[in-house]
Parts: structure tokens; sequence; C-alpha cells
């Protein structure tokens, strides 16, 4: 069931549209724009229904603060308001509204405007999934990743908690490529990016394929230590999947991984630290490859021993 959330500062007009839409969709009511903008900022909901008059800010206000924001731009957004002139309907639609209802309103018209909508965000959000996903191993692509890292650094930085960005490579692929051939080579990228997607499954965390045999991820909320540890396990999975590599370079396939954790600032930049990372991984290979090298994003180094 979709969510849709409604923003009205009467409750009496937001439980009534409320009661029209119940019965198909999740609906949530808030009454003070500021609430609005804090619920929509979760980026769960598939549309809003927003009132354009209220107090302190208004609904075209809201409206051009939802369109600013980068996880809520493409919420479709409908105006609920008494309203009833070109000018103001013009204005709407231009700050980047996807309809304009009319008080006072009909059920029916409310239900059909808002099944419209909800089936088109339904439509572009699958579209874009698919283009956001990598077709060999199903994990998001780099595409995702370029998305949906500025979103998360963004919201680490306001909520201060630790954020830590790694890259894995496997060990040696151009060989295995070599010795074995490009389909072995691509199942081989499809065991690896299914095991460590196993591990990377709470909703804080997020994984990703950068391209060719290397992989990016990211954790939110973990310290150093603890990121540190648990990469470590999903290098030890991929070791353990036991997937034979060339005997002149090692028994099984292996990933290098390198990392680096930091507590974000709003004006820091992710790309800084993901090149960070990339310096991690270069030094983890350096070392030996088949291994984790981590830092702080100051003075602490964590180096996994070699095996």
């Amino acid at each position: 069931m979709e969510k849709v959330l409604i923003v009205d500062d009467s409750i009496l007009q937001a439980t009534q549209l409320k009661s029209i839409l119940d019965e198909e969709y999740d609906v949530t009511m808030v009454h003070t724009a500021q609430d609005g903008l804090r619920l929509a900022a979760s980026g769960e909901f598939a549309l809003v229904l927003l009132d354009v008059v209220m107090p302190d800010m208004d609904g075209f206000m809201l409206l051009k603060k939802l369109q600013e924001e980068i996880i809520t731009q493409h919420i479709p957004v409908i105006l609920i308001t008494s309203l009833n002139d070109i000018e103001h309907e013009q204005k709407g639609l231009t700050l980047g509204a996807v309809d304009y209802i009319v008080k006072p309103f009909h059920p029916l018209i409310v239900q059909a405007r808002v099944n419209t909508h909800v089936k088109l965000y339904q439509y572009r959000k699958q579209v874009e999934d698919q283009s956001m996903t990598d077709q060999l191993t199903g994990v998001s692509n780099r595409r995702r990743h370029d998305h949906y890292s500025t979103v998360k650094w963004q919201e680490a930085a306001r909520l201060q908690v630790p954020f830590s960005i790694c890259m894995f490579d496997i060990d040696k692929f151009k060989v295995y490529n070599d010795t074995f051939g490009h389909p072995a080579g691509d199942r081989v990228i499809a065991a690896v990016a299914q095991t460590a997607s196993e591990h990377l499954r709470r909703s804080t965390d997020f994984f990703a394929r950068y391209g060719g045999e290397e992989f990016v991820a990211f954790l939110i909320g973990d310290d150093a230590e603890k990121a540190f540890s648990h990469l470590k396990k999903i290098r030890q999975a991929v070791e353990d999947l036991h997937i034979p590599h060339s005997p002149s370079v090692s028994p099984w396939v292996t990933v290098s991984i390198g990392g680096v954790t930091v507590m974000p600032r709003v004006e820091s930049s992710y790309d800084t630290y993901l090149k960070i990372a990339d310096t991690m991984l270069y030094d983890a290979k350096r070392f030996g490859r088949n291994q984790v090298v981590w830092s702080d994003g100051r003075t602490n180094h964590w180096r996994e021993k070699n095996i």
C-alpha cells in the first residue's frame, strides 16, 4: 500500500481527505508546513496533498522547498486550495505541482486524480529502478550510487552520525579472465556481489557495482573499528566461496578492500573521502591483497594481516 502525506492546517479538511483515501492508501496527516517538510524528507511517500493557505509557511513556499531537496524533488505534489483563479494555478504548476484541486472538492475527483498520479509515480519509479540496477549482478549500479551517496551524506551530516565508505576489488581479475574466460569472470563478479550484499542488508547499508570488478559500499552509524571488523567478515566470506583461481596467483578468488570512517560535515564532500577509500584499497593491494585496510580519516589506520 503506497503512502500518501496530507499537509493541511485544517484538521477537519485533512480528516475529510484522509477518509476519502484511507481504503486504498496508507495516509499520514500533519498540520504544519515544517512537519510536512520533515516527513517528506523520509522519501517514503508516493504523493503529497498540500494545502496552499497555511500560517507561517504557505503551500507555495513548502512546494518550493520540496523541489529544492534531492530526496523530495521527485515526489508528486497536488495542491488543494480555495484560490480558484488562473494566476494561482499557474504559480503552483510552475513551481512543480503535478495537479491542482479546488475546494470544495468532490471525493470521486480527489480519488481519480490521486490514483492517476500514484500510478505515474509507480511507473516512473519502476523505470528508475531498472536504470539504476546493474544487469549482471542485480545490485545497485554506479548511477544509483552517485545519487544515493549525496543524499545519505547530507543526512548523516545533519544527524551527526559516522559514515563509512569502502571500495572492493577482485584480486588479479584480469588473470582470472585470461585463464577461465569472460563468462566465468562474469559469474565470479555476480558471486562476489551476492556475497557482499548478503552482509550489507541493513537500512543503513548501501552496496553497488562501481564498474568492472570493482564495488563500492557505505555504512551509516558504525564507528571505524566496527566497520573495519564487518568488512573483514565480508572479505573472508568471499574467500570461503572457494572459487578456484589461477594456480599461479592464489588457490581461491579473493577481494581487497579499502575504507574510511568519518563524521561528515555539511560543507565536506563525499567524493573527497571516496578517494581516501580508494587509496586504502590501493594500500590493501600493495600490502599483498586479500585483506582490508581502513582509516579513520585522521591518523589511525587498521591493516588486516596477510593470510
